[in-house]
């Protein structure tokens, strides 16, 4: 391995060891709580350090939501291979996304806080664009289960795909949200998936009828 390999393994290694720190520090304490002064000690790093990598702590954290998302894609995109019913897909999407965010809230806060407010992340145009096209993606996925269902005359034909897997994804943060934040803990997956159960009974017949 020569010279500028090395140093260039050695930085993305560092890069790593800072998302990491920072994520186990976020899912502890809430991202309001956590300081880069924090980061930089658990990272065993001294505070400059960190900023070579990452211009603020709204870019550490819009980088761990980045690469969640990435890897949430990588687990819907599977479903499109399967044999089940369109339904079904639907109902698996769902599964995944709730167990997705039930395992970090704080990641399910940060998204919001993107969405509805992207001012306040203060991130370069080329962290949003990518955090912008990765989510277009997830939604994406749902687009193509409604498809599924078209072409297998499961749903509707005078469905219309852009609307309805707009407000599938609406809905899964809809429910979500209600819950995530308030109540037990312990009964929080069942309360969210029960709900999920509900809106998806409703929703599925919904795109049979219309």
């Amino acid at each position: 391995m020569g010279l500028l390999e090395r140093r260039g393994k050695e930085k993305d290694n560092r890069k790593k060891l800072i998302l990491k720190s920072a994520r186990a520090l976020f899912f502890k304490k809430g991202f309001n709580k956590v300081t880069v002064d924090e980061i930089a000690k658990s990272s065993e790093l001294g505070k400059g350090s960190i900023y070579l990598y990452f211009n603020s702590k709204e870019e550490i954290y819009a980088q761990i939501l980045l690469n969640d998302i990435d890897n949430f894609n990588q687990q819907v995109s599977i479903l499109l291979d399967k044999e089940n019913s369109a339904s079904d897909l639907l109902a698996e999407f769902s599964y995944i996304y709730i167990d997705f965010f039930l395992n970090d809230g704080e990641l399910f806060r940060i998204l919001m806080t993107y969405m509805l407010q992207p001012a306040k992340m203060n991130l370069t145009e080329k962290l949003n664009s990518q955090i912008l096209s990765a989510n277009a993606r997830s939604i994406d996925v749902i687009g193509k289960i409604l498809q599924l269902g078209v072409d297998s005359q499961e749903f509707s034909s005078e469905i219309n795909l852009k609307q309805n897997q707009n407000a599938f994804w609406g809905l899964l943060n809809g429910i979500i949200s209600l819950f995530i934040f308030s109540g037990a803990p312990i009964k929080r997956k069942e309360r969210i998936y029960s709900t999920t159960n509900l809106a998806l009974e409703i929703f599925i017949k919904g795109l049979k009828q219309a």
